[in-house]
């Protein structure tokens, strides 16, 4: 079973508040952004890049829990990298020279750590899901031989038995033996 098949679960009411969640998000950042005109300078654009980024994350968990699977788990994680990262390089505009190219370095660093860590499990997730669909292949076809080897199995005692109430037969002559094969053929499931 593919991750694209698997059926999406949602809550109870998913629709309104699903749209109730998108509406509140608009409203916090519209807010978080208005208390941003109260700064100046860098820290302004710090605190627009904070307001964004908690948007974004936002968004991508509604998402994430609205239609989970494991696409949406990865987006969160991509959203809050790109969130983090937005916010480090303002914060870096803070400093000057040396200082300012190792911080926009390290923040660079740190959101392809993020990323990286969010392909991995996502591709983690991706091959446990194959593996489990490949072991329950397998074991659908074990069942199957399994099933096989038992329908064979009786198959071949009911023949043994029916050789068995054929030879007894052979003790009776004429009718009597014809009568005695014919119920054992009944009996057994013999043709």
């Amino acid at each position: 079973m593919s991750l694209k098949s698997v059926p999406v679960y949602r809550w109870k009411g998913a629709k309104d508040q699903y749209k109730s969640g998108k509406d509140g998000i608009a409203s916090e950042y519209k807010s978080a952004k208005a208390a941003c005109g109260s700064l100046s300078g860098n820290a302004n654009d710090i605190c627009k890049a904070e307001a964004s980024g908690k948007e974004k994350v936002a968004k991508a968990e509604l998402e994430a829990k609205y239609k989970p699977s494991e696409d949406a788990s990865y987006k969160v994680r991509v959203a809050r990298a790109d969130a983090d990262y937005s916010v480090a390089r303002e914060k870096c505009d803070d400093k000057a020279g040396n200082d300012k190219d190792v911080c926009v370095k390290e923040a660079k660093a740190a959101e392809i750590a993020a990323n990286a860590d969010a392909k991995a499990l996502l591709k983690i997730s991706n091959a446990n899901q194959v593996a489990d669909d490949k072991t329950a292949a397998a074991r659908m076809k074990a069942s199957e031989k399994r099933a096989a080897a038992r329908q064979d199995a009786a198959t071949d005692k009911r023949n043994a038995e029916y050789a068995v109430a054929k030879e007894k037969c052979d003790t009776f002559a004429g009718d009597a033996k014809a009568a005695c094969v014919k119920e054992a053929k009944v009996r057994f499931g013999q043709s």
